[in-house]
């Protein structure tokens, strides 16, 4: 049962931060899993079970970080993640064009919210298309989520696509699509109350995860 995290897990994240390498990871590697792996392992699965029993007829699948880095993409850094995450989304083979609900650890913040890793042009392009077309469901959407705790984030075009209005330009003319919620690593994050937050997070989010899940059946637009 998820007990919380502690200041020791983020201060191992920073130890991880500064000390990239097997030297320094290797002879810490139980600690890592003890103040970290469990934990987010704990958390990620109680939040998987209760959304997955309140939308039993979507097909979700919880996804929790390895620490590894992939070696092939390294790019001249550590080879270990210094922020770990884990995601419920539908299984797929492609990343660039499902949406997920997610939970995310750093060294000097703790995350969740719901959106893409890397939407692909093609998503963004179906987003824009379903703008356009019918724009009444997006528009309520927004409007709650600008109430709530949740921001939006993503690189927006320099030249913008168009202009659909005010309340969902900023939607239109993203490059990609994530909405969530930053807090300084304490506070709730140490205690078994970090799940019921982020659970109604999730619960409030899932309108928009729903509505972000549909675009994949929409037809490809024609080319811009």
């Amino acid at each position: 049962m998820f007990q919380g995290f502690t200041p020791e897990a983020v201060e191992f994240l920073w130890g991880i931060k500064f000390n990239n390498n097997r030297e320094w990871f290797l002879p810490r590697k139980e600690q890592f899993l003890a103040l970290l792996d469990r934990p987010m392992r704990e958390l990620g699965s109680e939040l998987f079970d209760a959304i997955a029993a309140a939308y039993p007829k979507q097909s979700l699948k919880l996804h929790v970080c390895r620490i590894y880095r992939d070696a092939r993409r390294l790019f001249g850094r550590g080879p270990y993640k210094d922020h770990l995450w884990f995601t419920i989304e539908r299984p797929h083979e492609r990343f660039e064009g499902v949406p997920a609900l997610y939970f995310e650890l750093a060294p000097n913040y703790f995350s969740y919210g719901c959106g893409y890793w890397d939407a692909s042009p093609a998503t963004m392009a179906k987003l824009r298309r379903r703008i356009e077309t019918d724009p009444k469901k997006l528009e309520k959407l927004v409007r709650k989520l600008n109430k709530s705790r949740f921001t939006l984030s993503g690189e927006q075009f320099k030249r913008p696509k168009g202009d659909v209005g005010k309340l969902l330009n900023p939607w239109y003319n993203a490059k990609n699509i994530a909405v969530g919620y930053d807090d300084n690593p304490e506070g709730v994050l140490f205690t078994p109350e970090l799940k019921d937050e982020v659970l109604a997070g999730f619960r409030e989010l899932m309108g928009l995860y729903l509505y972000l899940d549909s675009l994949a059946g929409d037809p490809e637009p024609n080319k811009e």
